[in-house]
């Protein structure tokens, strides 16, 4: 054997070794990061709270709500190439994770004082650019923590902990989003209640943050060269070609992404006859997020058993499910039981994009990997709210419904028919 192999393979042992050793602490780290940062994110994500905020600053605009949305899946299609630029010819991430990160926690903070400080249409302007901000801070920021759990979690691993996390998130975020509905929004919905919920959820997303300060990064023998952006973006094409399978992926990651634009206005259509009260907003918000608390468990043992290839399938199999519903029906309980659905689907639906994401190809090519898949399926996030707001102005909350059922069952049709599992692919 050449010595140079040699001192290859002695190289990745040694890398094994240290992601090993410290396998439990980086465990642990990952699962408190998420736990906190992860609550605090849903309370914006969350398809309740920001866009009837948005509603009612807007003064029942359905466009500006598909707009907000918009905008912040815009500025994560614009950055995940930045993202990894700063990261692929580095041994250690975590440093520019910790910058990205606190920027990002910046904006929630400034969402949260444009209500305390600011009125009307001021508020909602700068909400806008706040969420555009965070979409950019947001873009480079998954590309860099979705590359430092490849480089820290084994892959046969990563299931249950991503389970474990938004379990235990999930339960946090119902119990923070009930509270808040209740006590900090209440019946009459005001800016500062809003604003105040908003300031809770900088302050979880904040200490998740500081807990990645325990973590242990290994340093991989071998990162790929520094380059400049323009280069990394001309790589792009190669890589395409070069894994089929892989862009087919992103090609079918995008269609059902763009399926996502219903999100906003499931509970704008449901509070046309039921309110959106402080209350109703809370509740719905609970059950949103223990649906996804109790589902993560099951998708991550699912998904270390048969592949994450099958929980994406089987997300936007529920996610349908759940549109069909309240298409068909309405009333509080159907409104509920729609909101199990979803919110079951999306944490499905993130889990399985994000970490089938990480299993094509190798690691030298990771960051961009990463950066691909999350651009071109920010571009369908930032492209769907707008036209759902358009389409929801102009033709009514149904016909939103149905173009996203539409792009949801073409995307799982593209993974089921054209995208092998990748696991089995490297097995052979």
């Amino acid at each position: 054997m050449p010595s140079h192999d040699l001192a290859a393979r002695h190289a990745e042992r040694r890398y094994d070794i240290q992601v090993k050793r410290h396998l439990t602490r980086n465990y642990i780290a990952h699962l408190a990061h998420g736990l906190l940062g992860q609550t605090g994110f849903r309370l914006i994500i969350a398809p309740t709270f920001l866009p009837a905020y948005i509603l009612m600053l807007s003064g029942g605009s359905q466009f500006v709500v598909g707009l907000a949305s918009s905008l912040q899946s815009m500025g994560m299609m614009l950055t995940p190439l930045v993202g990894a630029n700063l990261i692929e010819h580095r041994k250690r991430v975590l440093p520019v994770g910790f910058v990205t990160g606190s920027l990002m926690r910046g904006t929630i903070l400034m969402i949260a004082l444009a209500g305390f400080f600011l009125e009307g249409t001021a508020t909602l302007i700068a909400i806008l650019v706040c969420l555009t901000l965070q979409g950019l801070f947001a873009g480079m920021q998954g590309v860099i923590f979705n590359f430092l759990t490849s480089k820290t979690i084994p892959v046969s691993k990563r299931g249950r902990l991503t389970g474990f996390r938004n379990f235990l998130a999930g339960i946090l975020t119902a119990g923070v989003a009930w509270a808040g509905g209740v006590y900090l929004i209440g019946e009459n919905p005001t800016p500062a209640g809003y604003s105040w919920t908003f300031l809770l959820a900088f302050l979880l997303t904040s200490i998740g943050l500081s807990m990645m300060l325990i973590l242990r990064e290994p340093e991989p023998p071998i990162v790929t060269s520094r380059r400049s952006l323009l280069s990394s973006i001309g790589s792009v094409p190669a890589l395409l070609r070069e894994d089929p399978a892989f862009t087919r992926y992103c090609l079918a990651r995008t269609l059902a992404t763009t399926g996502l634009m219903a999100m906003p206005f499931y509970i704008l259509y449901a509070g046309q006859s039921l309110g959106l009260t402080g209350q109703f907003l809370g509740v719905v918000t609970f059950v949103f997020s223990i649906s996804g608390t109790v589902s993560n468990l099951m998708w991550g043992a699912v998904a270390d058993r048969t592949g994450f290839r099958f929980t994406f399938l089987l997300s936007c199999g529920v996610w349908i499910a759940a549109t069909l519903l309240l298409m068909v029906a309405n009333g509080f309980i159907v409104t509920v039981v729609v909101f199990i659905g979803i919110g079951a689907a999306l944490q499905g639906f993130q889990s399985s994009s994000m970490n089938l994401t990480l299993e094509f190809g190798n690691r030298e090519g990771l960051p961009m990997r990463i950066a691909i898949a999350n651009t071109i399926s920010g571009l369908a996030g930032a492209i769907g709210p707008l036209l759902g707001g358009l389409l929801a102005a102009y033709f009514g909350y149904l016909l939103v419904f149905s173009v996203s059922v539409a792009f949801l069952a073409v995307g799982a049709i593209v993974v089921a028919v054209y995208v092998p599992e990748p696991r089995r692919r490297k097995a052979g």
